[in-house]
């Protein structure tokens, strides 16, 4: 296959225009205008027209289809889910879809992803879970994520638990820390769960949110690394204890009024999820949208502050209300921003302002995750990853059909997970995820043996690229396009691949066509 790099590249270059203003807008715009559907949109839609931006067009469905896969499950259709969405007549067939996708096993796989980068959920240096731990913890997560629980619930009981880290996980959070001290302790809460980086605070502001967590206990059992976490009662009877308790303050500056013997962890906790708290709906929201949208209305996500304003503030507000009006329902608002005309934006712009991206005129192209590359590269061909390590102790084996969005522990990794910037989880920042492309990922997506493997023994679509039920190339090229990109090629693209008679082209081998497709712009980025 490796002779036919230049064919492969010069069909890689046809098919890339995703991220190009000279693409035709066929298939990435529909020929809608794009209209308010709700109160996002209204907001969004006036914010634009005072800066006089124009919206871009609505997504076609064939893009709507596979970015709504992406970012709401982290995995392609298939080709008969892309051929059944595509044929079907329903004005109502993105809502539903949408609908499926928050309640498929994926959801949770994905979403809980998210939640332990942001959560450091990590066996080895520098966060030392250990495995049983990050087990334990993972499938709460997870847990939590499918069952859709409040998530005013969901960090309260991360916030006070006590107990065996095996068998109360909430309580790996006290763990997941590069510190035990209760500065580090109080920092990784606030980037958290108020979306503050509280290092920069001043030194006693910060001491008066850590006096909260000053009597953390952690302490050992018979069981191999079993740690049991809880609120040290007989340190707190002490004259030293009661003096670092006087001095605990909320963050709003508030001192803190702790009746004798009870957890301050408590007091803390209801403080942060009172619906008049000034950072944690916020915090969520926000970071909700930046999940689905790839920018936050205040960005980056985790970094709060008074002098980085969100650039629409009555959008963020209006998010605000609705969760806490929902009961903290996170689904309910993952639901309301994909069913918004803005979420449905094409990725082309109408304006080159440079304003517009930061006010969401268009949906921002960003490459996918690693995990999300490569459980699509298996999809498509029917291939696995082995996950196997000999650290962290025990030795740890994954089942080779396990997806990589499904993985619990950032210490299991693999070199392509590594090459394509996967967090590392070691600080729950959200810019520790790498996405900027590099010659690296290029270089092994076009001439590795890696991915040779994959095209050409693939059980899934070595068939089809050897197909012997005399298939035109058209029509190869045709499933291709569907099992890659989610959707028919163009007329043009046809041509590309099986040029007409007489002209001096020469024809594309099915081999060559799907590494064309695997390395083009608008299999490698969400759009």
């Amino acid at each position: 296959m490796k002779k036919s790099l230049l064919v492969a590249l010069i069909l890689a270059a046809a098919v890339a225009g995703v991220a190009g203003a000279q693409a035709p807008l066929r298939p990435f715009d529909s020929d809608a205008d794009p209209k308010p559907e709700g109160r996002i949109d209204e907001l969004v839609f006036d914010r634009l027209k005072q800066l006089g931006i124009p919206p871009a067009r609505l997504c076609s469905d064939e893009v709507f289809l596979r970015r709504a896969y992406l970012d709401v499950i982290g995995t392609l259709p298939t080709a008969d889910e892309a051929r059944q969405f595509l044929q079907d007549a329903d004005p109502d067939k993105r809502a539903k879809l949408i609908d499926r996708l928050l309640e498929r096993d994926e959801f949770a796989d994905y979403w809980a992803m998210k939640w332990c980068d942001s959560l450091r959920v990590k066996s080895e240096f520098p966060i030392n879970l250990w495995p049983n731990a990050v087990q334990a913890y993972h499938r709460w997560i997870r847990t939590c994520v499918r069952d859709n629980v409040p998530y005013d619930r969901f960090v309260r009981e991360m916030l006070v638990a006590s107990g065996s880290n095996f068998r109360k996980p909430q309580v790996n959070f006290y763990r997941a820390t590069e510190s035990r001290e209760s500065r580090a302790i109080a920092q990784a809460v606030a980037l958290s769960f108020m979306g503050v980086r509280a290092d920069k605070w001043p030194p006693e502001r910060l001491s008066g949110m850590a006096a909260f967590f000053s009597l953390i206990a952690y302490k050992p059992t018979a069981e191999w690394k079993e740690e049991i976490v809880l609120w040290d009662y007989d340190k707190a009877a002490t004259e030293a204890a009661a003096k670092t308790l006087q001095t605990a303050a909320f963050p709003d500056g508030t001192p803190a009024k702790l009746p004798p013997g009870q957890d301050p962890r408590e007091a803390f906790a209801d403080w942060l999820i009172a619906p008049d708290n000034p950072w944690f709906a916020r915090n969520i929201v926000n970071r909700v949208w930046f999940w689905l949208l790839g920018r936050g209305i205040i960005h980056e996500p985790d970094d709060i502050r008074p002098d980085n304003p969100p650039s629409n503030p009555e959008l963020l507000a209006y998010l605000e209300r609705e969760l806490i009006a929902s009961r903290y329902d996170l689904k309910h608002i993952c639901r309301q921003i994909l069913n918004s005309t803005t979420y449905q934006l094409s990725h082309i712009p109408r304006s080159d302002d440079p304003q517009a991206e930061a006010n969401f005129a268009h949906y921002l192209i960003r490459p996918v995750e690693a995990e999300v590359l490569i459980d699509a590269l298996c999809q498509i061909t029917g291939t696995t990853e082995k996950y196997t390590s000999v650290i962290p102790e025990p030795y740890t084996f994954i089942p080779q059909e396990q997806r990589s969005i499904a993985l619990a522990d950032a210490s299991i990794t693999s070199a392509f997970l590594e090459k394509f910037g996967r967090s590392p989880r070691d600080t729950g920042l959200q810019s520790e995820r790498n996405t900027l492309p590099t010659a690296t990922q290029r270089l092994h997506l076009l001439n590795s043996s890696h991915i040779l493997r994959k095209i050409e023994y693939g059980p899934k679509i070595r068939p089809l690229l050897r197909s012997t039920d005399r298939r035109s190339l058209r029509e190869i090229a045709e499933e291709l396009y569907l099992i890659v990109l989610s959707r028919y090629p163009l007329e043009e693209d046809l041509e590309i691949v099986d040029p007409p008679r007489g002209s001096d082209r020469r024809r594309v081998y099915p081999q060559d066509l799907a590494w064309a497709l695997l390395n083009s712009a608008e299999f490698l980025h969400r759009h």
